[in-house]
């Protein structure tokens, strides 16, 4: 079957990167146990989220600059679920932060999204710090 005829089938990127760039690349997957292809999709879509982000809370912060009114948002993640809750687990796999890309090696203790759709998302404990002090202030 071609790939035009299966919508399920994942694309493939080249990209040119200075063979240090590369180097680092590979040692960090080899370190957490998992593939090239892997970590670079990880860190991709954790950097859509973050630009994402950041584009989101520009615009909160001209709003605010005009003085109106800010809007809370319900906690997302990159496959646009709501966070319903976040529970503490000592991870039994790899992961990356969904915040700041952070690594999260398996045997380390890290916040695990409930969401109401979607894949999990995980947070490191300084950023699931900033989600309680969040919550306490708003």
């Amino acid at each position: 079957m071609s790939s035009s005829n299966n919508p399920k089938r994942e694309r493939v990127i080249h990209a040119r990167v200075p063979e240090s760039l590369d180097d680092e690349i590979k040692r960090k997957a080899s370190d957490l146990g998992v593939t090239v292809s892997n970590l670079v999709r990880d860190v991709l879509g954790n950097a859509i989220g973050l630009v994402e982000d950041i584009v989101s809370d520009s615009a909160q912060v001209a709003r605010a600059a005009r003085g109106e009114p800010l809007r809370d948002r319900p906690a997302r993640h990159e496959g646009g679920g709501q966070v319903l809750g976040w529970q503490v687990a000592l991870l039994n796999v790899n992961a990356i932060c969904d915040t700041c890309n952070r690594i999260l090696p398996k045997g380390t203790q890290a916040g695990i999204g409930i969401v109401d759709d979607g894949p999990r998302t995980f947070r490191c404990e300084p950023c699931l710090a900033d989600v309680k002090a969040d919550q306490k202030t708003g």
